[in-house]
């Protein structure tokens, strides 16, 4: 048995809608001009927030724990907190090696790419979900394992932003603000985790994801207009959108086709608006931009060093995903390496992190190595899950051979 076909047409579509945007992101300043490309964009970052929301409910509503056995997740919140952090750091650390000559003592330098780089922190949990059981895993402990672990590296990665958030803008009271927000609405995750049976339909989703879109935007307007641009309040969509999924009574099993359509249909065409937000790099004479942003004063790359770039960025991203082989050492090795190349899946959420850090003004070559690794991972992904299928099922058939023998044995 192969991957679902559909799993992977999925994926390939993610990759082909990504780089289009990409694309039209160098063309349209330039064919239709710069003023034409900012008005548009009054128009496709609201939407591309209404998609990233939409996503970070369905991210939450797969969010399923027993409270009663908390304990018993806390070893795999470390575990999945540490597999987000290594390729995390790996990365910013290349970076950092990246940067200009004397940047490893420039601090700016090092917030502005703990936060880029933190695109490699989450794994796609959806698309790793549908594909391990379209690979006939579901039920088996390495499918289990993977739920929890691929949750909780996405719950990190989004409480994470709120330091990196502190580092961008520096420490001002909206920000006790924003984490006294954040600390309720954690609460509020846990207290009412799956308690709440409320319309899950695809409009409805998507009536919520504007309504919580509007409230963190028109909060920033608010404040914006009340204190200035450098004291307003700006709570990223990503944390309040994941709560309501957490808080919901998950009915995946209503979803209807048309649903499913609608739910893939908005994830491409956020991949799309994501690759169309890309600042333009085509074109443009690097040495003439004033930047206050390290970042986006890097001198411009060929295409050649770029994609050695992507080829090594793409690596250090998987090899930071193998943390969980040092774990669970009761179950064969070969079983948790199968566990760890299951993690390096990536997708909607770690473009939605490029996304975020785009809105700080970051860009240059960076910014695109990250995009385009982003890319060749969802590319491989078909790959990886092939892989795990293989060891994983070698390891199962042992398994039920020497539970046959032992049952052979006891009769």
């Amino acid at each position: 048995m192969v991957p679902n076909i559909y799993c992977v047409k999925k994926i390939l579509l993610f990759s082909v809608f990504l780089v289009l945007g990409l694309l039209f992101s160098q063309i349209i300043p330039i064919e239709l001009g710069a003023d034409f490309y900012k008005d548009m964009k009054h128009l496709t970052d609201p939407l591309l927030f209404i998609c990233l929301a939409y996503i970070m409910i369905n991210v939450g509503r797969e969010f399923e724990l027993d409270k009663s056995r908390w304990r018993s997740y806390t070893a795999d919140y470390f575990i999945a907190m540490a597999t987000a952090a290594a390729p995390w750091l790996l990365i910013a650390v290349y970076y950092m090696w990246l940067m200009p000559e004397g940047s490893f003592a420039n601090w700016d330098a090092w917030k502005e790419n703990l936060l880029l780089s933190r695109f490699a922190a989450p794994t796609s949990a959806g698309i790793l979900f549908t594909m391990l059981a379209g690979a006939g895993l579901a039920g088996k402990w390495i499918y289990k394992k993977t739920q929890v672990l691929a949750i909780f590296d996405d719950l990190d990665t989004i409480l994470l932003m709120i330091p990196l958030q502190i580092m961008m803008i520096g420490l001002k009271w909206q920000l006790m603000v924003i984490l006294v927000v954040v600390t309720g609405l954690l609460i509020l995750g846990w207290k009412r985790l799956n308690k709440h049976k409320i319309n899950q339909s695809w409009w409805a989703l998507i009536i919520y994801s504007v309504l919580l879109v509007g409230f963190c935007q028109g909060l920033y307007l608010f404040t914006k207009y009340k204190f200035g641009v450098d004291s307003a309040i700006h709570i990223e969509v990503l944390l309040p959108a994941f709560v309501l999924g957490m808080i919901m009574h998950t009915a995946h099993h209503t979803e209807t086709p048309v649903e499913h359509k609608i739910s893939t249909g908005i994830s491409y065409f956020f991949m799309f608006l994501v690759g169309i937000s890309t600042p333009q790099f085509v074109g443009i004479d690097f040495a003439s931009i004033v930047s206050d942003k390290v970042t986006a004063m890097i001198p411009p790359m060929g295409w050649g060093e770029i994609a050695l770039n992507v080829v090594i960025v793409t690596t250090l991203s998987n090899i930071g995903k193998l943390i969980p082989v040092f774990f669970y050492r009761d179950r064969p090795l070969l079983e948790r390496l199968a566990l760890s190349i299951g993690m390096f899946t990536r997708g909607e959420v770690g473009a939605g992190i490029i996304f975020i850090a785009m809105g700080y003004g970051l860009g240059g070559p960076l910014l695109i190595i990250s995009l385009l690794t982003i890319v060749l991972n969802l590319i491989l992904t078909g790959i990886f899950v092939v892989i795990v299928k293989k060891m994983s099922l070698k390891i199962y058939k042992e398994e039920d051979a020497e539970k046959a023998r032992l049952s052979a044995v006891t009769e």
